[in-house]
Parts: C-alpha cells; sequence; structure tokens
C-alpha cells in the first residue's frame, strides 16, 4: 500500500485538491511503480498483473486527456515522473 497524502501533497493545484488529472496520474504511477516490484519476487501472480494493465491503460487515458486540455501542465507532470523517456 501506498502512502497517498505525500502525492497529493506534491502534485495537487490547491489546497483542497484532491481529485484533478495530475493528482489521480501521480497517484496510480506510485501504485504501477509498487505493482512492479512486487512481480519481481511473485513472477506468476497474474491476477495483480490483470489489475496493472486496467491500471496502466486508465493512466494512458489521463495522460491523453491532459494533453488535450494542457499541453505545459502535461509535459511537466511526465518530467516530474518520469514518464516517457
Amino acid at each position: 500500500m501506498i502512502d497517498k497524502q505525500p502525492v497529493i501533497e506534491k502534485h495537487r493545484q490547491h489546497g483542497e485538491d484532491t481529485g484533478s488529472t495530475r493528482v489521480q496520474i501521480a497517484l496510480l504511477t506510485e501504485r504501477i511503480n509498487g505493482l512492479t516490484d512486487h512481480f519481481k519476487t511473485h513472477p506468476k501472480d497474474h491476477h495483480s498483473r490483470h489489475g496493472l494493465l486496467k491500471m496502466v491503460g486508465t493512466r494512458r487515458r489521463l495522460l491523453h486527456y491532459l494533453r488535450s486540455r494542457d499541453l505545459s501542465a502535461y509535459r511537466s507532470l511526465v518530467n516530474e515522473l518520469g514518464l516517457r523517456n
């Protein structure tokens, strides 16, 4: 389980922002990174792999939405999270 509060604090846009696109993408990225480490020790956990693929698809759709709405925010978020090398 990840600690959501530091991720929300880092990526929110205003004081009570907990569900903006930037925050959702950052939270999904943390969960995806955690599951990626999990699969290094549990390579046959196919049920969790299915959940991972769903999260990757959701993050991809959110990134596409952010890119279409605010290109500069998209680029800064991708650089912060280390996506799209």
